[in-house]
């Protein structure tokens, strides 16, 4: 983590996060209704449903590399312009217009052979430019947040992944079967008005008298650290993707109807919610990858719970454990990432950590494509895979903090 010098007046006012958390849930919720309806629209394009998996993975591909090339636009609209909003602005308005016609391309209006091409077009458009509100607004808060107030700062981000993906389940039973243009439209409208108070946020923020903090990167291993760090955040995303997109049902199944699904899968986010507020005040005394790293170690606890629940009582106990490990670990990965780049390199950093997280969904998709779940001698696997998974992230995030405690003692 990187030594910042740091004006005790130097802090955002927990509002500004709170808005931000707001663009979040209209961001994630907007990405929800996009999966929802890709079959419908892939079939209004005249492409066989059967492809949406495919083109999920494609767009968690362009995630990747776009999260990573924003980052780095990002830092250098601020070194170069002095402003983000703007141009954060002017990408998701196109985003959103691309959104907003994609169920009119599939659906209502004859294109001819060209509608495949054109609906694959808005969805690619769509999916790239959207990448302006996934690592962007995190450098932005990041930019004007002391080091001191971050985690608290991530901790109110983060609600608004919480609440959208709380959601998700009752938006996928409840648009289910309306017709896909108002949700399109609604969203879209939404999220662009939510985006345009950025521009009003961060001229707030250049005004404020609290001026950005001033900060000294450390001369230490910061890159052997970040490789580090990066593929135990990966270990970390397999995890929680392989838990929660495909054991959590299957593990409610056996207790639950699948009509109860859509109010027991929002246990693990109601987990998630609680525990980061205390994880933000724990990582700021402790640090972020202590608490990381022990809150990787308490999932896999959560997630062997889990697999060996004898009760519904004590599967929706072991998931909110579990969801708030997760929690406490995702919020102190983006406290580490803004720490690292804190030299002027926080799009980058902030950016190659969502790549991360596109990855693994990338992987668990492949996963379920090739039937694992499905497999007898792999479902059973999978049901465990969670647990290894953050215990070996915990053990490259120990190595991390092994590596920094001989640095700063000088031993060897």
């Amino acid at each position: 983590m990187n030594a910042t010098n740091v004006s005790p007046t130097a802090q955002v006012p927990p509002g500004v996060a709170l808005y931000m958390a707001l663009v979040q849930f209209f961001f994630v919720t907007t990405w929800t209704i996009y999966v929802i309806f890709l079959p419908t629209l892939l079939k209004g394009a005249g492409i066989s449903a059967s492809w949406a998996p495919y083109k999920l993975i494609v767009d968690q591909l362009v995630f990747m590399a776009m999260d990573i090339y924003v980052g780095v636009a990002a830092d250098r609209a601020q070194k170069t312009l002095g402003r983000l909003g703007p141009w954060v602005m002017a990408m998701t308005a196109v985003s959103c217009v691309a959104f907003l016609l994609l169920p009119f391309a599939a659906c209502e209006y004859s294109l001819g052979t060209a509608t495949p091409a054109i609906v694959l077009g808005l969805t690619l458009v769509w999916t790239a430019t959207s990448s302006a509100l996934r690592a962007p607004p995190w450098v932005l808060l990041s930019k004007y947040a002391s080091q001191p107030s971050v985690p608290r700062m991530n901790t109110l981000m983060l609600l608004g992944l919480v609440l959208g993906s709380a959601v998700a389940p009752y938006l996928g039973v409840t648009l289910k079967n309306i017709d896909p243009r108002w949700p399109f439209v609604l969203s879209s409208v939404s999220l662009l008005l939510a985006t345009a108070g950025l521009i009003f946020v961060e001229r707030h923020l250049k005004l404020s008298p609290l001026a950005p903090p001033t900060t000294t990167p450390e001369p230490a291993d910061v890159a052997g650290r970040s490789w580090l760090f990066l593929v135990g955040a990966l270990l970390l995303a397999l995890g929680f993707q392989i838990h929660v997109s495909i054991n959590a049902s299957v593990q409610y199944l056996r207790f639950a109807k699948p009509d109860d699904l859509e109010w027991l899968m929002p246990v693990f986010w109601v987990g998630f919610g609680v525990a980061m507020l205390p994880g933000s005040a724990l990582s700021k005394r402790y640090g972020d990858y202590p608490v990381m790293a022990v809150a990787a170690l308490l999932g896999a606890a959560g997630a062997c719970a889990t697999a060996a629940a004898t009760s519904l009582d004590t599967l929706i106990a072991a998931q909110a454990v579990t969801g708030g490990a997760w929690g406490c670990m995702l919020m102190c990965g983006f406290n580490a990432a803004v720490a690292a780049g804190r030299s002027g390199r926080e799009g980058l950093s902030l950016g190659m950590l969502f790549a991360v997280l596109a990855a693994a969904t990338v992987s668990r998709i492949i996963a379920v494509l090739a039937g694992l779940p499905k497999q007898p001698q792999y479902a059973s696997a999978l049901e465990w895979a969670p647990a290894l998974c953050w215990v070996a992230g915990a053990l490259l995030l120990g190595t991390i903090i092994v590596r920094k405690r001989v640095r700063l003692t000088g031993t060897d």
